[in-house]
C-alpha cells in the first residue's frame, strides 16, 4: 500500500466487486422475455441478502454480486482470489456449478451440497432462489411451460431445505415468494384449462 493511502473500506470493496461483475456480465442478458441486463440479477441477490437478511459482511455481499462470474463468464477462481481474496473466492466456488456436467446432474449436486455449505454460501443460495422465483413469475424465460416452472419451484424447495436454520428472515421471505409463485402458476393453469374447456 502506498504511503498515506487508507485501507479499503467495506463499501469501497463492495463497489469494486460490483464494477468487476458489471464489466464481466456487460454483454449478457437474463433469459426473461424482457432480456434485462444480467447484472440486475446479482445486484438483486445482494440487495435481498443485505436488506432482508440483514447481512453486512463485505465478503458475503461481494460474493453475492460476483456469484455468477465464474459460472457464466470467462472469470476464473484464481482471478477472483487475486482481486478480492481467498474468502470471496471460496464462497463463489461453493455456489458455482460445473458447466461440464449435465444440467440434471448440476441440479442434483446443488441439492446434495446445500446442507454442508458454509453459512455465507447458504445465505447467498437463499437470496439467489428468492430472486429466481420472482423472475420466474414476473419475467419468465421464454418458452418455459407451466410444468417446467412448477418443476423449478419444486427443485428450489429441495435446495432451500438444505439451507434451513441459516436465516429466519430469508427463509420466511423465500416461503412467501414460493407460495405466491405457486398461486400464480395455479391461476395460469386454471386459465389455460378453462380456455381449453370453453372451446371443446
Amino acid at each position: 500500500m502506498p504511503p498515506g493511502e487508507l485501507p479499503e473500506s467495506p463499501l469501497a470493496f463492495l463497489f469494486r466487486a460490483l464494477e468487476f461483475a458489471a464489466r464481466k456480465h456487460r454483454d449478457q442478458r437474463r433469459k426473461g422475455e424482457s432480456a434485462a441486463p444480467y447484472i440486475n440479477h446479482p445486484i438483486a441477490v445482494a440487495a435481498v441478502v443485505a436488506g432482508t437478511g440483514g447481512v453486512d459482511d463485505p465478503v458475503t455481499l461481494a460474493a453475492a454480486v460476483l456469484h455468477d462470474t465464474v459460472e457464466d463468464t470467462e472469470t476464473t477462481l484464481e482471478e477472483l482470489e487475486c482481486e478480492f481474496g481467498v474468502e470471496v473466492r471460496d464462497v463463489v466456488d461453493e455456489v458455482t456449478d460445473d458447466k461440464e456436467l449435465a444440467k440434471a446432474e448440476r441440479k442434483r449436486l446443488q441439492v446434495e451440497h446445500a446442507p454442508s455449505a458454509s453459512r455465507r454460501a447458504k445465505e447467498l443460495k437463499l437470496g439467489d432462489k428468492i430472486c429466481n422465483i420472482r423472475d420466474l413469475v414476473h419475467a419468465p424465460p421464454g418458452g418455459w411451460t407451466l410444468d417446467r416452472k412448477v418443476e423449478y419451484l419444486d427443485w428450489t424447495e429441495q435446495v432451500v431445505a438444505g439451507c434451513r436454520g441459516t436465516s429466519a428472515a430469508l427463509e420466511e421471505l423465500y416461503d412467501r415468494e414460493l407460495a405466491q409463485a405457486r398461486a400464480a402458476l395455479r391461476a395460469m393453469r386454471e386459465t389455460v384449462d378453462g380456455g381449453e374447456g370453453a372451446t371443446s
